[in-house]
């Protein structure tokens, strides 16, 4: 049995490493996403300072602070302390103030408009009994290509594993590959498992790829667990290669392949967080993005390069990413047909 697998992984390797414009294109693509989105997103100029505001469930009223009526500040309301100190670490918001009892401030000490906008705060203040008790924090600026990395590493994974054996399969099936295997020992467990192993060094060789490269010019934020962000992205691969699996069971044309892939990859590929947070979006948007194996593998890669998290604090995802794949692959291999 292995050697049947082994033998069916090596010819799809070299199918895949003799195509030079489809491997070119699994590595070109993500950068090209990549270094648009820093260019796109390079400037750092933006009219409004943005002020973080914890309030004690009464609302921002003018009342509750002088500093409330200046102008050319956004003013965000902010009900968790962690994520608002968070946000100040990595200079998604200039400065949070706390009204919830005794007035008090953040500002993080590397941020010039941090900087800028204290001394707002201080002439809202001059003429106030008291003035805010001052606190620090420190960390580097969360730009938003590091946020949109994660996604479009996972983006690319979508893509390569989804068509690079859907779309393949189905080729063979079309081409008559299939139905000469048909006629060898090998069991259609093993035939799929083959092109699952295959395609999981392609897409896994491509992402470091790209990691290195784009890191190298763009330094980006990565606070976790390499083996953790390792073991998240091989979980999500083996998950959506099972789901191209499922698609290329039956189908006998490509065009209907294609439109089929296109039809679960492109809700994963807007409602999973890969361009935008979901956070504010409708309840049923939400809820449907909850399923999505994409959801899961963006979530736990941004928490883990972001976020600083470990193998412990992505373990629920990867276990419903690894089960979900296996589940996938046993019910493509049950209804796999030759011919």
């Amino acid at each position: 049995m292995l050697r049947r697998i082994l033998a069916i992984l090596k010819a799809r390797n070299r199918e895949f490493y003799r195509d030079r414009a489809g491997l070119g294109w699994n590595i070109f693509m993500p950068f090209l996403f990549v270094f648009g989105f820093a260019f796109i997103f390079s400037s750092t100029s933006d009219e409004l300072f943005k002020v973080g505001v914890l309030v004690d469930g009464k609302g921002m009223t003018e009342t509750l602070s002088p500093f409330l009526t200046t102008r050319h500040i956004r003013f965000i309301e902010m009900d968790d302390e962690y994520s608002a100190l968070l946000k100040v670490e990595r200079h998604q918001v200039d400065l949070v103030l706390d009204l919830r009892g005794s007035p008090r401030y953040w500002i993080n000490v590397h941020s010039d408009r941090g900087y800028l906008a204290e001394r707002l705060l201080q002439a809202s203040y001059s003429e106030a009994v008291s003035f805010p008790q001052r606190e620090t924090v420190s960390g580097r600026a969360l730009r938003y290509v590091d946020w949109v990395r994660p996604g479009v590493l996972a983006m690319n994974i979508m893509f390569s594993s989804l068509w690079g054996v859907g779309w393949v399969v189905v080729r063979y099936r079309k081409n008559g590959v299939l139905r000469r295997l048909q006629a060898t020992p090998l069991s259609a467990f093993e035939f799929l498992s083959a092109q699952v192993l295959s395609r999981l060094i392609v897409v896994l060789g491509a992402s470091v790829l790209v990691y290195a490269g784009a890191d190298f010019f763009l330094d980006f934020v990565m606070r976790g667990s390499y083996f953790a962000l390792f073991l998240v992205y091989v979980a999500g691969a083996l998950c959506l290669i099972s789901l191209g699996l499922i698609v290329a069971a039956r189908l006998r044309t490509e065009e209907l392949a294609d439109g089929v892939l296109n039809l679960l990859s492109w809700p994963m590929l807007v409602l999973s967080g890969v361009w935008f947070s979901m956070e504010g979006t409708s309840p049923v948007a939400q809820t449907i993005s909850s399923i999505l194996p994409l959801t899961h593998i963006v979530d736990a890669a941004r928490r883990v390069m972001i976020d600083g998290a470990g193998v412990v604090q992505v373990l629920p995802e990867i276990a419903i990413l690894g089960s979900t794949g296996l589940i996938l692959l046993l019910t493509a291999a049950r209804l796999f047909r030759w011919n």
